[in-house]
């Protein structure tokens, strides 16, 4: 029996309109690492509020069409405080590969947020390396990550049970 190789790891990305000459250059290094990268639809002319490309991004993820997202505007901060307001998404701004790893590894951010002004090509596409490639811990962290969802229903976190996690 021959094994099957799983299909590549959907990723969508979101941009307003200072990001979005870094989101194509992404979507091209993900395509060459071999992941399947598109970009949400993108207003087309003048300005674009990156709480809409959030939102896009977001649903996309929840749907189950994605299985990461990827955004990017000026500064990476509106895009963060935009996307952790969907239930379900963990944005994490990045700002170098120590803290890509990191925003896996131990919080198991399903959203990259990213800023086009402050951060160089060659960085960004070793920020989007390592964030591809790094996985979850779980351990102490899983304990975390089911105080965060607590707290993302509306509950009490020392609330969660933690008992032997």
């Amino acid at each position: 029996m021959t094994e099957q190789a799983a299909p590549p790891l959907r990723v969508v990305l979101g941009a307003d309109h200072r990001g979005l000459h870094t989101a194509k250059a992404i979507a091209e290094t993900l395509t060459e690492l071999g992941y399947s990268a598109r970009i949400v639809e993108h207003c087309s002319e003048g300005p674009c509020d990156y709480p809409e490309q959030a939102w896009l991004v977001g649903r996309e993820i929840m749907s189950g069409n994605a299985d990461r997202g990827i955004l990017i505007c000026g500064t990476g901060i509106g895009m963060s405080i935009a996307a952790n307001k969907i239930h379900g998404l963990r944005a994490a701004l990045v700002h170098d590969e120590l803290t890509a790893r990191l925003s896996r590894s131990h919080n198991d951010a399903n959203v990259l947020c990213l800023s086009a002004d402050l951060l160089g090509e060659r960085l960004i596409d070793k920020i989007i390396e390592v964030w591809m490639k790094e996985s979850f811990e779980g351990g102490r962290h899983a304990r975390r990550l089911e105080k965060i969802n607590a707290i993302e229903s509306g509950r009490d976190p020392t609330s969660v049970n933690t008992v032997g996690s």
